[in-house]
């Protein structure tokens, strides 16, 4: 139980791997607090988790209003020992050429993945401080690493991820807070439905461990990131892909 009398609060919880991460940190003992902006979806996470013994809560937020953020920060009573940056833009925003992606579509993107993650960690910043040994987990992407063709505003914002953690490791560092990223592969989950197969086929066949990596693999490593044995990882981005990308 590595993150037993932890309290880890998990963006993006209501579905996807974002359900997988809460279960994953209620199986590791931690009180796990649930945000997305879908009330249902978050609602049916919890209960997933208290299905399966877990503790935890559900706060609604929305990443694309700061005012909305800044409220779920404000309404923390307690430290937080763990902030995992899940919840992001990814459903129904590639398969199309850089010259094609619509403006508003990038701006919404940058607006949730990017300026929404920077907004959540401000926002959770002084909790996590105060538990003494806090960590931040941001969800990038092993699409940032690679190149993804066809898919630049998502693949840009999670290379701003990338860089964020880096900067934000050595700005949090000195209050005893790490910060870390993971970089998936292609997951099965809604919002990659509209991933060619072509893709799946090269992922398939680029691994160089074979098989499918799945939400609840990566979940685990997003666990084990927000606990105390992982103290001395900071800055670091890791791929969990079967080694598609090396970094």
């Amino acid at each position: 139980m590595i993150l037993k009398d932890r309290t880890i609060l998990v963006t993006g919880a209501g579905g996807g791997l974002g359900r997988e991460i809460v279960l994953a940190c209620g199986r590791a003992g931690a009180h796990v607090i649930l945000s997305d902006f879908n009330a249902d979806l978050g609602a049916e996470s919890l209960a997933a988790l208290t299905a399966a013994g877990g503790s935890g809560e559900l706060r609604l937020a929305d990443l694309s209003d700061p005012a909305s953020i800044a409220a779920l920060g404000a309404s923390l009573d307690g430290p937080l020992h763990g902030l995992i940056n899940n919840g992001a833009i990814a459903t129904g925003i590639g398969g199309i050429g850089f010259r094609d992606i619509d403006i508003a579509v990038w701006d919404k993107v940058m607006q949730v993945n990017v300026r929404g993650t920077w907004l959540m960690i401000r926002a959770c910043a002084d909790a996590l401080i105060a538990s003494g040994s806090g960590r931040v987990v941001n969800l990038a992407s092993d699409t940032a690493l690679w190149g993804a063709p066809n898919l630049l505003s998502y693949t840009s914002s999670k290379g701003a991820i990338m860089a964020m953690t880096r900067s934000l490791a050595r700005e949090l560092g000195p209050d005893h807070v790490g910060v870390t990223a993971i970089a998936p592969g292609i997951l099965t989950t809604e919002s990659t439905e509209y991933v060619p197969q072509a893709r799946h086929d090269l992922y398939e066949t680029g691994r160089a461990v074979p098989g499918k990596q799945g939400t609840g693999d990566v979940a685990e490593v997003a666990a084990f990131l927000v606990s105390p044995p992982a103290i001395t990882l900071t800055g670091q981005t890791m791929p969990v892909d079967n080694g598609f990308v090396f970094n």
